[in-house]
């Protein structure tokens, strides 16, 4: 009987001093406690939240609405936020119990203001949006990215600091450790430093059409820290790292104002003379009629005789059109390629194409 009835001590004991001075009983209340804030949650999630929004949305005002989307998350943490503060006041101050309940409500409390301060940047960034004139697309990524980083990393400071943890030393500690790990991460940062020289050298932005050699040509659809993604033509992606770009020219299709035609074409060598010219004649008199090319001087019209090629006598064609969409620009090529056909044939000359000529010398 002795024996039983020490076991029981024993359990008794163990259940009332549990851990780290909270007993069992006390765990047991607080997992319920957190089950029950969890419940409260869905339902303010599913009735307040819910009724809210709806009244949001017909204010039609697109800004609240947007207001409220980002903030719908952080809100929904309120519940749990108070059913713990209504906790405290049942819980003798004290006790180890109300110390740690003490520190939660802190840290649920902080969590709430930063989580909300994080997600207020989600609709004023159309405020940011507003600086891309000025500085670039890309950059105002970069910036309200860096921001989001820089609430987070003061978010989680401020709950170490909550619970006993000093930052200082861990930072100290992190330098040394960032010493050896940058030795070993040198690409990365030359990488980074690489993607700010970019945009703020406004080399491309996100949007434009380039030419990396030997490596890509296509659409920027992202600048990131590390790299730059680029959609080819045939629709398939690849990320370049941002050093390509520093130590490579750029060809940036998007920044010319026009196309250029540059055409080499070939006339047979029974052409006259008398005929060339007017070939030449009348295909310039052709684009400098046409609404289609530029004229002036710093894009000037050459129709000229090239050179004498193997089998051909060579004109080239030098104009420039007066658009920079592709679509656009291959129309006029087609429309001005028919009406040199049209030229050569009214001038009773013909396309040359590779031939050889065979002697036979008699004997």
């Amino acid at each position: 009987m002795d024996f039983f009835s020490k076991f029981l001590d024993l359990i008794l004991e163990a259940f009332s001093s549990g851990i780290n001075g909270i007993s069992l009983l006390e765990y047991i209340i607080i997992g319920f406690v957190v089950l029950f804030s969890l419940l409260l949650r869905g339902l303010f999630a599913k009735i307040v939240i819910f009724k809210l929004k709806k009244i949001v949305k017909k204010t039609g005002n697109k800004i609240d609405d947007n207001v409220f989307e980002a903030l719908s998350s952080p809100l929904k943490l309120l519940p749990i936020v108070f059913v713990f503060i209504v906790l405290s006041f049942y819980i003798q101050t004290d006790t180890q119990l109300a110390f740690y309940i003490e520190k939660l409500n802190r840290t649920l409390a902080t969590i709430f203001v930063f989580w909300i301060v994080h997600q207020s940047l989600v609709p004023f960034s159309k405020i940011f949006n507003r600086l891309e004139d000025l500085l670039s697309k890309a950059l105002v990524i970069w910036l309200m990215r860096s921001l989001k980083y820089l609430i987070i990393f003061l978010g989680v400071v401020a709950v170490l600091e909550i619970w006993g943890i000093k930052i200082g030393p861990i930072i100290a500690g992190l330098g040394l450790f960032g010493v050896a790990v940058a030795l070993g991460a040198q690409d990365l940062f030359k990488n980074l430093i690489s993607g700010i020289l970019i945009i703020m050298e406004k080399r491309f932005q996100l949007g434009d059409v380039i030419e990396v050699p030997n490596q890509a040509t296509g659409t920027v659809e992202h600048i990131g820290f590390r790299s730059t993604l680029i959609r080819q033509f045939d629709t398939s992606t690849i990320s370049l790292p941002n050093h390509v770009f520093s130590d490579s020219a750029i060809l940036n299709f998007s920044h010319r104002q026009f196309r250029r035609i540059k055409w080499i074409i070939g006339l047979t060598y029974q052409t006259s003379i008398t005929q060339i010219k007017d070939i030449c004649s009348d295909i310039s008199k052709h684009i400098e009629k046409s609404d289609d090319f530029i004229k002036n001087d710093s894009h000037q019209l050459f129709v000229r005789v090239e050179k004498f090629n193997e089998s051909s006598i060579d004109l080239l064609i030098y104009t420039f059109t007066n658009t920079n969409d592709w679509d656009k620009y291959l129309l006029i090529k087609e429309n001005l390629a028919l009406e040199i056909k049209n030229i050569v044939e009214n001038n009773k000359s013909a396309f040359a194409f590779p031939s050889t000529s065979i002697y036979v010398e008699k004997s």
